[in-house]
């Protein structure tokens, strides 16, 4: 039996585990590999029970992993029937106020005194080599979320109910893990999400151009902007209310959702007010321009709308050298006030027309101009 000392040890390193996790993968590995660490087990194992589609989804395979076990699976999936606990036995044990419980089995079937439906368990331990498992549920939010496994090999001793008491803890420890992560990934969704059409804001723009401009600058992969501006939003907030112009910015979003969906990779946001934008890295400009024509066509049908004013700046252009996201912003910018200026219908783009890259340079003085270009020092 396992000391207590040696147990909250065991339980402060998962503890750590989960905190050092900086995504949901890290998490599920670390979380996998301190449990089967704290248990003495040779492969440990995550899963989610995703209830729309009734199957158990194994997001993690840690240790010694068999041949047809890969570490981040995308397609290990197994129906609930086949599985029933997790929705009939487990469901039972804490629907009325009571704590769940992890058990064992072995590759012979339920350990002594234990429940569970075995037989598919007991297929995969003998198909694996592996003598037996302790099976802990997840809890989360007072619903079952998934369960935590962990094995032995064939000639290793078998888990006791101790062991399952101890794994009924670290499952606790890992369900406060994902809770935490869950709350601090819609903190990072809001920070990073337009509340209004659900694309990308402007600090997840400035984030995702600092990051693709790196890349650029040691392998010279092709980075795109293209900056859009809804065109009639003041007179449609004027004319129908504040409500239509909402409604007019939802459309136009789906719109540029749409359109980037073209591009592998596109990153689509509402910079702000009637403001848009398509980032891209990786895509030719060609690419990107034939996008930013379908963009404009559609945006032209939109009803209520009056189109868009769009602008395109491409590292694959000659635009000069573009050492800073704000210099590529700027370009797009100038592309953008001349298709406004001249009342475009398509996009204007810096490079191929010859009045952007000196408007970009010396932007226009006017104070009434809405679009003072970003930082003159770009």
């Amino acid at each position: 039996m396992m000391g207590e000392d040696v147990r909250l040890r065991a339980v402060v390193s998962l503890a750590q585990a989960i905190a050092a996790a900086r995504t949901p993968r890290e998490l599920w590995r670390g979380a996998a590999e301190a449990a089967c660490d704290a248990l003495s087990g040779s492969f440990g194992a995550l899963s989610v029970w995703e209830r729309d589609r009734g199957r158990l989804k194994v997001l993690v395979n840690a240790g010694a992993r068999a041949p047809d076990e890969e570490e981040f699976p995308d397609g290990e999936t197994y129906p609930v029937h086949r599985f029933p606990e997790i929705t009939e036995f487990l469901h039972e044990q804490w629907a009325g106020g009571g704590a769940p419980r992890a058990w064992v089995e072995t590759a012979d079937g339920p350990a002594e005194g234990e429940h569970g439906y075995s037989h598919q368990r007991v297929d995969a331990l003998r198909r694996r080599g592996r003598g037996c498992c302790v099976v802990a549920p997840i809890v989360l939010h007072g619903r079952a979320w998934g369960e935590l496994y962990v094995a032995r090999p064939a000639d290793e001793p078998v888990f006791d109910r101790d062991d399952a008491d101890f794994a009924t803890v670290l499952a606790q420890v890992v369900a406060a893990g994902i809770a935490q992560q869950e709350r601090l990934e819609e903190v990072r969704r809001l920070a990073f999400t337009d509340p209004l059409t659900g694309l990308a804001n402007r600090r997840a723009v400035d984030v995702r151009l600092d990051e693709v401009l790196e890349r650029h600058r040691a392998d010279g992969s092709v980075v795109s902007l293209v900056v859009c501006d809804l065109n009639g939003l003041k007179r449609v907030n004027d004319t129908h209310g504040h409500a239509a112009g909402d409604r007019l910015l939802e459309r136009f979003g789906s719109v540029l959702s749409l359109c980037g969906a073209m591009l592998p990779g596109a990153l689509a946001a509402r910079l702000g007010g009637d403001e848009f934008c398509l980032l891209t890295a990786g895509p030719s400009a060609d690419d990107v321009v034939k996008v930013a024509e379908e963009l404009c066509e559609r945006a032209g049908g939109l009803k209520l709308g009056e189109g868009v004013a769009c602008g395109v700046a491409s590292t694959g252009d000659p635009i000069g050298a573009v050492r800073s996201a704000r210099r590529l912003f700027r370009l797009a910018d100038a592309a953008q006030y001349r298709a406004k200026a001249a009342r475009a219908t398509g996009p204007v783009v810096a490079g191929r027309d010859d009045a952007v890259l000196p408007l970009a340079d010396t932007p226009p003085p006017s104070p009434q101009d809405r679009r003072r270009f970003r930082d003159a020092r770009g």
